[in-house]
């Protein structure tokens, strides 16, 4: 009953605070969706001119060009754009040019200048687009594109002229592969659609784009096959997108942190990618993507926890290895939560359990050391995460040789100086290479080693079960987008197996995760096995 009562309490008082915040920045989202509704412009030049001033301002980088063209300049027209967000040739060559020397000029004298003629007789611009709303206007002009008003008319031309210093198709860095292909993501979103668009060349490939963000009006898109991706997953995104109330998006992180399932939880329940490849796979398999304008990082929905354990890059090899290496991946997750705590557990609890040769190796090298097994782990594995911290922040030389030289020397120092045991540094070294092998679950690493270390540091292997039993709970109860977050492990499904634990031959996986799958599950035929010898020799 109460419980009841203070859910109702807490949405009464959620839904005025969204109504006091929409009212703060009313000016700039009096429109999400511009064919809905707007302030539209009006038909005289001078008073739309006047209008956007005020808007944006005295900003100088922000221009005006009043022009007028006809036979005897009885026509006047205006550009509004921003300097150094447009390729100035295209202003010049194909929209001032045209106006002032074009001989169409003198047709216009025996008949009405309207936006339908210029658009379709005057201008040589690959893309144009009419409007009659103060907001897409705004939105366009400060996206890059260069606004086209005529005197009399009471619609505006966008004109595409977007042209920008940005970074250009890279290798991505925190993706490496040895085999398949290396081109990662950049800041430019168009960009990131068309490598999308070059590996799926699908009709059925749609690309959604919406703004969100007061002050950023930040574009962001979502990318999904529409025969393919189940429509009540579309849907939810949509909505989680336009409840989305903020001044700024500067990073694909902001969305990701604000519509996924459980923000409470330290497991991730939204997958992101800087690789093409990786986001065409995942929209190929029934997923939907988020671009976000100014990151190469695209968020990927749903997540399940085993994507963490598998890499482009074992869908180019052979299956033997790349099944290897994947359950080289599941020993390293256990073996970067589990092995410090499970050190001080032994060491400090359960003596028996360690065999007699290797106990007085430890007894003797921890000898003369003042702390308890517990404080030494812990001090070694925050020393670990500050080296970590240091290298990846410092420029990349000097953070080479912060996390390569500091590891040694402080290493080193502390054993011959008795604060630690040899045995705990060999350890921590292990955790800490480990933890790289999965670098999606660092975060969640670091996490839960540190509380499963206090767990069995304080209570032994009973608080390292009791830990462990409700992580893993609690994982099993999370959805992400309403699918089971430890699908096909909990719960079970036996034909998503093949490419859980091992990766099982491509001829094999001739359907779609059953999870994420909608109607169209089939992605091959089911008789895709070689069997080319068997041919040769009938």
């Amino acid at each position: 009953m109460f419980k009841y009562i203070g859910r109702k309490l807490k949405s009464l008082l959620s839904n005025q605070e969204n109504i006091n915040f929409e009212d703060q920045g009313k000016t700039s989202e009096k429109v999400e969706n511009n064919n809905k509704g707007g302030e539209r412009i009006s038909n005289k030049l001078e008073d739309n001119i006047n209008n956007f001033k005020k808007v944006f301002g005295e900003s100088l980088d922000i221009i005006y060009r009043l022009f007028s063209f006809g036979e005897n300049g009885e026509f006047s027209a205006g550009l509004i754009y921003v300097e150094g967000l447009n390729e100035n040739f295209v202003i010049n060559e194909t929209i001032m040019k045209v106006f002032m020397y074009d001989s169409r000029i003198a047709n216009i004298k025996n008949m009405q200048a309207n936006i339908d003629f210029i658009e379709k007789n005057m201008l040589s611009v690959a893309h144009a687009k009419r409007t009659s709303f103060k907001q897409e206007i705004i939105d366009a002009c400060l996206s890059g594109e260069t606004v086209f008003m005529l005197d009399g008319s009471e619609e505006a031309l966008i004109i595409h002229s977007e042209a920008w210093e940005s970074r250009g198709v890279e290798e991505a860095k925190t993706e490496a592969v040895v085999r398949g292909p290396r081109e990662g993501f950049s800041e430019n979103i168009a960009t990131n659609m068309a490598l999308i668009r070059r590996r799926i060349k699908s009709p059925n490939l749609v690309f959604e784009s919406i703004r969100i963000g007061r002050q950023t009006r930040t574009s962001v898109c979502i990318a999904y096959l529409k025969d393919i991706a189940d429509p009540k997953l579309i849907q939810e995104i949509k909505e989680r997108l336009n409840k989305i109330k903020i001044d700024a998006i500067l990073e694909s992180g902001y969305i990701e942190q604000l519509i996924e399932d459980n923000p409470k939880s330290i497991f991730p329940t939204i997958g992101n990618s800087e690789k093409s490849d990786t986001a065409a796979a995942k929209i190929l398999e029934g997923r939907a993507c988020i671009l976000v304008d100014g990151t190469p990082f695209v968020l990927t929905m749903p997540m399940l926890f085993v994507e963490a354990f598998q890499s482009a890059e074992d869908y180019y090899s052979r299956p033997y290895l790349a099944s290897m290496i994947r359950m080289l991946r599941y020993m390293c997750f256990f073996i970067s939560i589990f092995a410090p705590v499970t050190y001080v557990v032994l060491s400090t609890f359960h003596q028996e359990l360690i065999p007699t040769t290797l106990l007085f190796t430890i007894a003797a090298g921890r000898e003369g050391v003042p702390f308890p097994a517990v404080v030494e782990a812990g001090l070694m594995i925050v020393t670990f995460e500050i080296l970590r911290e240091a290298g990846v922040r410092l420029p990349r030389p000097v953070g080479q040789a912060v996390s390569i030289v500091g590891a040694l020397v402080i290493g080193e120092a502390a054993v011959s100086a008795g604060l630690v045991g040899g045995l705990l540094v060999i350890v921590i070294a292990l955790t800490a290479v480990s933890s790289f092998v999965i670098p999606v679950y660092t975060d969640v690493i670091s996490i839960l080693r540190i509380v499963f270390l206090i767990l069995g540091g304080s209570l032994g292997i009973f608080g390292l079960g009791i830990g462990v039993l409700i992580v893993f709970a609690h994982a099993v109860s999370l959805k992400s987008f309403g699918v089971p977050y430890f699908s096909p492990l909990a719960p079970l499904v036996k034909d998503d197996m093949k490419d859980t634990l091992v990766r099982a031959p491509l001829w094999k996986m001739n359907k779609r995760p059953a999870a994420i799958g909608w109607k169209n599950i089939f992605r091959q035929d089911e008789d895709m096995k070689p069997d080319f010898n068997d041919k040769e020799e009938n």
